[in-house]
């Protein structure tokens, strides 16, 4: 039962999975939750009933949540009522037209409860402290008005109150900081000085925590609240007197740089931070590793509007954690066409899951002692209706950003396992033949995935010791403990797991060796340059070595000459995989390769 009245808000969302959550899980809270499931009712509610806020989804039939939006704007019984977007895009063009029309904040869908519960209370305790002064300066105005003795003590009372009442506004909670609302004002005042005084030079910095998402859904939202606050009390380290340092909310900062003397004043900070950063976080028994991913633009008088600014630096951000992460990016103009291009990629790929336009191509791993197929590494392909093939270097990075990866995965895995057994069922492949599916890391860290796993084991009949997972070496590594409990699961279903690219990220031995892991992929980097002078030898020959000691297998990618074969043999490798045996093939040509022997 709800221990108070919090306040009034409706909802206004087509998905009644979502009225459903939101209006039982904030009537929880204390609110009273009026919903409702298109926009023209929405209208005539909140004119009616005049809530204290309005959360507002983007897609809806008939009228979209931006028209609505203007519509509540334009009226002046409810241009005043705070206006959430809650939405499925994610994309900067998207945030910026929700900011546009009035709205004050935006969230994605999936949403996280404890950011929409945090959201809502800012905004709610920053309407409040709006009506609160107000109230406060009507008082004043009436005891004035009455000339008592007591006028000065009070009006220094109410002043006090107000100051209170606007940092709670103007502030996060979590971290301390300055929020959005803060910030924003700030850059408005800027960009009024800069028209004023047009060599006046400044830069805005926007961070975004690199694989917090992960950290947060493994390790808990209590972890994911300490990082965040350790993260901006270092970055805080980095900044020179008079910087403006905000949280945007979730994870992402905003840094407003005055008075610097050029560019290269605001990308020695991003370097200052990323250095700052690079050293591991304990938080109580957890060591997490983390940085940002910062965009940098340069302030100018050719912007007109502070949203601009942070949409251009929003921009150069996504693009910086394209390149690689834990890295900057300054903003070029021709980002805004990439960025456009990547969204109707993004809207793309959501239309090709629901279309299953994604096939599995199968590359053979080989024995290097047998010279015979013992399994195969699965890998996902995209059949573009107008498109064609595109490449996965294309698609796969947004598919990691936008959290659609998680779905590409479960494609691929269930499509791999239907046609491993169709072989085995055929006769074509021994039992023993693994069939390997690369993961994600948003979905290795996911809290469901022991479950996917199993749902497709039992859909397709495959048996566990035929399915092998490969992640990469820096995903595990930088939530090692984490990582170890869902492999300890994985074992007890004797599903193996490759640890891909080996050699290439960070490692550290005394998780690796606790790991039950079956087997180190040797990055194509490292093969590619063997070559006839013998380069990269003791890396390989290390990384053999290493596999040996802990009881693992050993697999070189990128195998593409009878030179590199040969040298891989010689040291050792006890499997190989690249296009000197075949590239990969679809389900077909498999087939025949099968056949062939």
């Amino acid at each position: 039962m709800a221990s108070k009245y919090n306040g009034d808000i409706l909802i206004v969302d087509d998905t009644p999975n979502n009225l459903r959550f939101l209006s039982t899980t904030l009537t929880e809270q204390g609110y009273k939750v009026r919903s409702v499931m298109e926009g023209a009712m929405a209208l005539t509610v909140a004119q009616a009933a005049q809530p204290d806020l309005i959360l507002l989804d983007i897609m809806m039939p008939n009228i979209d949540g931006y028209e609505v939006c203007q519509h509540l704007k334009a009226n002046a019984k409810t241009r005043d009522i705070p206006v959430i977007f809650l939405s499925a895009l994610d994309e900067v063009l998207d945030k910026v037209k929700a900011f546009s029309v009035g709205g004050v904040d935006y969230i994605t869908k999936p949403f996280q409860l404890e950011e929409v519960l945090a959201r809502i209370q800012t905004h709610l305790s920053l309407r409040a402290a709006q009506k609160e002064i107000h109230q406060l300066n009507s008082e004043l105005e009436q005891r004035v008005r009455q000339r008592t003795s007591q006028l000065e003590h009070e009006i220094a009372e109410r002043l006090q109150a107000q100051e209170k009442l606007l940092h709670v506004a103007l502030h996060d909670v979590l971290t301390g900081l300055p929020n959005r609302a803060w910030f924003m004002k700030s850059l408005e005042q800027m960009l009024k000085q800069v028209k004023q005084q047009p060599n006046h030079c400044f830069a805005v910095l926007f961070l975004d925590c690199d694989r917090f998402q992960s950290i947060n859904d493994s390790l808990g939202h209590l972890v994911g609240d300490q990082l965040l606050v350790s993260i901006s009390r270092r970055i805080e380290l980095c900044l020179r007197p008079g910087a403006t340092f905000c949280r945007l909310g979730g994870d992402e900062f905003t840094i407003l740089l005055k008075n610097i003397e050029g560019l290269a004043d605001a990308t020695q900070i991003a370097k200052d931070i990323h250095r700052e950063l690079a050293t591991p976080f304990q938080l109580g028994e957890y060591q997490v590793f983390t940085n940002v991913s910062i965009g940098i633009v340069l302030g100018s008088e050719s912007y007109e509007q502070p949203e601009h600014i942070l949409r251009d630096a929003d921009t150069a951000m996504y693009r910086a954690k394209a390149n690689g992460k834990a890295c900057y990016q300054v903003f070029e103009p021709t980002m805004h066409q990439r960025a456009f291009t990547s969204l109707q990629l993004e809207t793309d790929l959501r239309k090709a899951l629901v279309r299953d336009e994604f096939i599995t191509h199968y590359q053979p791993i080989i024995s290097l002692t047998t010279n015979q197929i013992v399994g195969f590494e699965a890998l996902a392909r995209w059949v573009h209706p107008e498109q064609g093939l595109i490449p996965p270097g294309k698609f796969i990075p947004i598919a990691e950003e936008t959290g659609l990866i998680m779905a590409i995965d479960l494609c691929i895995m269930r499509q791999a396992c239907r046609q491993l057994l169709v072989w085995q069922d055929e006769g074509l492949v021994a039992q023993s033949l693994t069939m390997s599916v690369n993961l994600s890391v948003k979905h290795f860290m996911s809290f469901d995935l022991l479950e996917q796993i199993d749902n497709i084991l039992q859909e397709t009949g495959i048996q566990g010791q035929n399915l092998r997972l490969e992640i990469t070496e820096s995903d595990i590594m930088g939530n090692a403990e984490f990582a170890s409990k869902i492999i300890e699961q994985l074992q007890n279903r004797h599903i193996q797991l490759s640890i891909d690219d080996f050699g290439t990220g960070y490692s550290s031995l005394s998780y690796l060796h606790r790991l039950p892991i079956d087997r180190l992929k040797i990055d194509r980097s490292f093969v590619m340059r063997i070559g006839e002078h013998g380069e990269n030898t003791e890396i390989i020959r290390a990384i053999v070595a290493l596999a040996n000691s802990l009881g693992l297998g050993t697999t070189a990618e990128g195998v593409e000459t009878p030179e590199q074969l040969a040298q891989i043999k010689a040291l050792n490798c006890e499997f190989g995989q690249g296009y000197l045996f075949s590239k990969p093939l679809d389900a077909e040509a498999t087939r025949k390769v099968l056949e062939h022997g």
